[in-house]
């Protein structure tokens, strides 16, 4: 028994990335589905050369436009991607078992994890905060959905579910420079910083300085941020700064708001 596979991308010009992510998917996917935010550059003009179902809505939040995008698949088990990750060869191949039920893991699983392998400014990150950085992304849709707190996104499985991880890496390709990297992490810790309000939570001064400075040890040190070299330390500096920056914008609503 072949088993279907939607695949669902949101996206908002993503020409630079929307095309290896579609070549990535050849042999998986039995439909594409492309949930875009009104791009302005050619994302629309590369999916439509790939036989994509792409619809523009409106962008209301990650966890939203995902889970709008996941309600638009017409296959029960969906596999969701970002418009800058791709499939290795491996985790296709993977996936290719399931999908064909060449693999026991096909009777028992309600959803599939991963390992994620971050590439940035060229380089392979294989340790620190970001490997393996597991996610799951392939599940049946009628057992899961998205949820946790924007924009950090996670899908969120019933309770007694099934999950397998599968061989193979996701792909991810992060920021081109470290200028790139900055501009994302002041408008994601805004985001973080306006929901963590909303749900009452406070932050003082010592508790500000004590994690972002046990971020970076733990990031560099504890799981070994520095065999990454260079770009290791860079990254696990901009994590603590994206833990300061979150909590003291945090801090600067509370008192904009008094």
């Amino acid at each position: 028994m072949t088993q279907k596979i939607s695949v669902v991308i949101i996206t908002l010009n993503e020409e630079r990335n929307i095309e290896r992510c579609l070549q990535s998917l050849q042999g998986v996917a039995d439909e594409i589905i492309v949930v875009d935010s009104y791009s302005t550059d050619r994302t629309k003009e590369i999916c439509e050369k790939y036989n994509v179902k792409f619809i523009e809505h409106a962008f209301e939040g990650h966890i939203e436009q995902k889970n709008y995008a996941m309600q638009q698949a017409t296959f029960p088990f969906v596999l969701s991607l970002d418009a800058d990750e791709a499939l290795s060869d491996t985790l296709r191949q993977s996936i290719q078992k399931i999908k064909n039920g060449n693999s026991e893991a096909y009777h028992l699983a309600d959803a599939y994890k991963f390992n994620r392998l971050n590439n940035y400014c060229g380089k392979w990150i294989r340790h620190g905060a970001w490997y393996p950085d597991t996610k799951i992304r392939l599940w049946n849709k009628s057992k899961g959905s998205w949820g946790g707190i924007n924009p950090h996104d996670t899908v969120v499985m019933q309770t007694n579910t099934k999950i397998i991880h599968l061989k193979g890496d996701l792909l991810h390709y992060t920021y081109n420079s470290i200028s790139e990297h900055i501009q994302q992490i002041e408008k994601f810790t805004t985001i973080s910083a306006e929901h963590a309000k909303k749900n009452g939570k406070k932050v003082s001064i010592p508790l500000i300085l004590l994690k972002s400075k046990w971020r970076f040890i733990g990031d560099y040190v504890f799981k070994c941020g520095f065999l990454d070299g260079y770009y290791g330390l860079v990254i696990c500096r901009i994590n603590a700064m994206t833990t300061f920056l979150k909590y003291a914008k945090l801090r600067q609503l509370y008192k904009n708001s008094a």
